[in-house]
């Protein structure tokens, strides 16, 4: 399966490479991550649970960056298994390009499942890579930039609203 799609998210390109490098940020934005530990030179190490039809597992594996261009381009692959489910493995080839204060994040994904989950047909798999896939970018887009600007005008604060990643490193 693969999928190929663009993300713009209100900050830096400085930032969002910082937080495609953090596991607090990776295990904020991974759905259904419960466990996420190491770095991006040594490779992290990540348990995820996920219920894709009527297949519940909990995968534990492991996710490693290489190509890095920083702060332009990475590659993350990763490989996790799930017991009697079977297992998952692919990548994502990530490029950010710097537009005014924001930055667009195009990534290429490729996923591959085996065992019990390869049974359960390309439609389903095809469609839970999908929504995955949208769901962690999603996610880290939140993370790592402004909020949108209807959030900001719900802030009683008069202080611009930021990301909680931003927060950080800011």
């Amino acid at each position: 399966m693969k999928l190929s799609d663009s993300r713009t998210i209100d900050a830096d390109v400085a930032t969002v490479w910082a937080g495609l490098l953090d596991p607090e940020v990776l295990k904020a934005c991974v759905p259904g991550c419960t466990e996420m530990s190491g770095s991006a030179e040594e490779g992290f190490e990540a348990t995820v649970v996920q219920k894709v039809g009527p297949v519940k597992a909990t995968f534990k594996g492991a996710v490693s960056m290489s190509e890095m261009n920083p702060p332009q381009s990475l590659t993350m692959s990763g490989e996790g298994k799930g017991g009697a489910a079977g297992f998952a493995k692919g990548g994502a080839d990530v490029r950010l390009e710097a537009q005014g204060d924001t930055t667009i994040l195009h990534y290429d994904v490729e996923a591959k499942v085996g065992g019990k989950l390869a049974q359960l047909g390309s439609r389903i798999i095809d469609g839970f890579a999908k929504k995955m896939a949208d769901q962690f970018f999603e996610n880290f887009s939140d993370a790592v930039g402004k909020p949108a600007p209807e959030e900001a005008e719900e802030t009683q604060d008069t202080e611009k609203k930021k990301g909680w990643f931003k927060k950080l490193v800011s």
